[in-house]
């Protein structure tokens, strides 16, 4: 019993301590939408020019992904997550002093890659530490960490904004954040719970299939699951819509004049407040109203998700109090569903793959949201209406529920746990 309790214990400490490393992570990456607009004017940056770095980053993000993921499956999560997080802290203190183009599409590119190591390897911890019966409620705080970074972010660029501050001092100041959580990640987080001296019964089975598979029998067994690959497809959709809301509204609400435009720009801040708590919801959503179908609802999110992207369509210029209220029930279920997209990993492919598997599917939300970033801009400027943003939102998010709906529920896929 006391075995047990201790357990428990450290099971919600390394839970946290993840989610509390993860939700500085975004300072070091969401940060670059709010340094575009005076980077671009100090450095005579087209926005074209602006739309590549971001484009790479999100690629080399991606390629991470499919690299880093499996990796976490070999090496330590940990000492990923540590790595990567100091390499993407030094590579924003290079950019905030940087003076030329070329140099900040390397390093922001390479900030991508650096920045793809955390979250499947957070995910692989995770895993170690939840069983499939809680997976979801764990992976929803996790994701709910993720969210919750974007608002923070978001927080630290308007209030830096605001004091009217260079737009180097955004790649300067919020990345402390991340320095600290990192040093407490190193003190307290541990991989798996056996560095704890716990022993779980499913220890020797999920070490003899581990030792079996090879990096490229890894990738195999995981593009070879044809409901897997269609989840991946997906979470793209999902991830081209909520980076449509996280870096397009923003410029929906600017306007010509941002001086003028100061008290809209606030309401985009109800947009990852939504998200985050969108995260924690789903978790036990899919668990307790689904039981635990994690598509049904993925698909039941992104209808609604669709539903309102119409009603801010059709409805341009609301009140704002309305419009605080429609943003935020935007990031609550474009976003909310992606606690479900992460489980679908040690769901349908056991636990023995999981930071391979969500590497993979994180490569496929990226590339994907790679791929719409040029979309958005350039229906905006051929149709010179940002509205049209959640217009496309809401074809997008269609797209991923009728996708979604073809991933059948695998329960007896836990055989490895």
């Amino acid at each position: 019993m006391q075995i047990q309790q201790n357990f428990r214990k450290e099971q919600w400490k390394m839970l946290f301590i993840t989610m509390f490393c993860y939700l500085f992570f975004y300072t070091g990456r969401h940060n670059f939408g709010w340094a575009a607009k005076g980077m671009s004017v100090e450095l005579g940056i087209s926005y074209q020019q602006i739309g590549w770095i971001s484009f790479s980053m999100l690629m080399g993000y991606a390629i991470g992904q499919l690299i880093n993921g499996n990796l976490a499956d070999r090496l330590s999560p940990k000492i990923m997550i540590l790595t990567g997080g100091s390499l993407s802290i030094i590579c924003n203190l290079f950019i905030s002093y940087a003076n030329t183009y070329g140099v900040i599409l390397v390093l922001w590119t390479l900030n991508g890659y650096f920045q793809s190591m955390a979250w499947g390897s957070g995910s692989k911890l995770i895993s170690n530490w939840w069983d499939s019966n809680e997976r979801g409620k764990a992976f929803g705080f996790y994701t709910m960490a993720a969210g919750s970074s974007s608002v923070l972010t978001f927080f630290m660029a308007l209030l830096l904004l605001q004091q009217e501050q260079s737009w180097r001092t955004l790649f300067r100041y919020p990345i402390l954040f991340l320095l600290f959580a990192l040093i407490l990640f190193l003190i307290i987080a541990r991989s798996h719970p056996a560095l704890k001296g716990f022993i779980l019964q499913s220890d020797h089975v999920l070490d003899q299939n581990t030792q079996k598979l090879g990096w490229k029998e890894s990738y195999k067994e995981v593009f070879r699951n044809k409901n897997f690959i269609t989840a991946s497809c997906a979470i793209g959709f999902q991830s081209m819509a909520r980076y449509g809301l996280i870096f397009w509204v923003p410029i929906h609400f600017l306007g010509k004049n941002y001086k003028e435009s100061t008290g809209n720009l606030w309401l985009t801040l109800f947009i990852p407040i939504g998200m985050a708590v969108g995260a924690i919801s789903f978790g036990y959503i899919s668990d307790l109203l689904f039981n635990k179908n994690r598509s049904k609802s993925i698909r039941t999110g992104m209808l609604c998700s669709c539903v309102i992207a119409l009603l801010i369509y059709f409805i341009p210029t609301p009140h704002h109090v309305l419009a605080a209220v429609l943003m935020f029930a935007s990031g609550f279920f474009v976003y909310g569903p992606q606690a479900n997209f992460w489980t679908l990993s040690p769901d349908l492919l056991g636990k023995k793959l999981v930071g391979t598997g969500i590497g993979v599917m994180n490569m496929f939300a990226y590339v994907f949201a790679a791929i719409g970033e040029p979309i958005f801009g350039k229906i905006i400027d051929y149709t010179g209406n940002t509205s049209n943003i959640f217009l496309v939102v809401s074809a997008i998010c269609a797209s991923c529920a009728i996708i979604i709906s073809f991933v059948k529920p695998q329960s007896s896929i836990n055989k490895n746990e």
